[in-house]
């Protein structure tokens, strides 16, 4: 049983919770309410600008015609691929730059530079390197996410409290159990801080990609339609990257639930 006191906290936390998704929701029927307003009543030039009636009935023509659920899917493999594989790269590759420090200090310039470069810039190398397919989008999606992987982790490697790894040492640790016993868990909250970084980076490398080689997929979707100036298109694109980019956010909310439960 609870005291009283802490059953005014929880319904407190309850009542704000709610009062914040209240408003979250509030905001988004209001903006598609004024937006389909001002539509309605030719205040916005709607071939520019589309309204809500049109997104939905683009997206119900895309549904009709077989095309939505196949474009979402590919983005979702394509992003789902380049998420699994820039994490593990990335914290191996973070594991090593810790294990060897000499390596780090060479190799911590490049990935300063490699994490400013506008990996949109190498696309052209690797559309020709890796073909133009789900390849080259995979891999510019990697490129993305690996370099934000390893100097997120790594960063979180080199801070973990010095005092406590010289304990490790006088109790004669090697290496090998300092990482798995100290800094790996002491890592653990800046890894999953780094995933929900990494899903919504991996996403935006897969639609660069998809801009820029895909026949498939929502950036495909928005490519297509702006090149043949249909904005219903385009906006019923992005509406559904932002559903899609959301619930890949909430999967990994819930992965780290689960995770620090256990």
């Amino acid at each position: 049983m609870y005291s009283e006191e802490h059953e005014s906290y929880l319904k407190t936390i309850k009542k704000s919770n709610f009062l914040v998704r209240f408003t979250q929701i509030s905001i988004i029927l209001l903006f598609i309410l004024i937006w389909q307003f001002l539509a309605d009543n030719n205040l916005i030039n709607t071939f520019i600008t589309s309204s809500p009636k049109e997104v939905v009935r683009t997206i119900i023509d895309l549904h009709n015609s077989n095309n939505l659920y196949n474009h979402i899917w590919i983005t979702i493999y394509e992003t789902l691929i380049s998420f699994i594989l820039g994490t593990l790269i990335g914290i191996v590759i973070a594991t090593i730059l810790w294990w060897n420090k000499f390596l780090s200090r060479v190799l911590d310039p490049y990935l300063t530079i490699l994490n400013s470069l506008p990996k949109v810039a190498l696309g052209p190398i690797i559309i020709i390197w890796a073909g133009a397919g789900m390849n080259s989008i995979i891999i510019m999606a990697l490129f993305i996410s690996v370099i934000i992987t390893i100097i997120n982790v790594y960063q979180g490697f080199i801070e973990t409290d010095p005092i406590k790894i010289k304990l490790m040492k006088s109790f004669k640790a090697t290496k090998a159990q300092t990482y798995f016993k100290l800094i790996l868990p002491s890592t653990f909250p800046i890894i999953i801080s780094t995933l929900k970084i990494n899903i919504s980076m991996s996403l935006i490398g897969v639609i660069m990609g998809e801009f820029l080689v895909s026949k498939e997929g929502i950036g495909y979707l928005i490519m297509y339609g702006s090149q043949v100036f249909n904005l219903n298109l385009v906006i019923s694109g992005i509406i559904i990257l932002c559903v899609v980019a959301t619930l890949m956010y909430y999967v990994v909310l819930y992965i780290e639930k689960k995770l620090i439960k256990n």
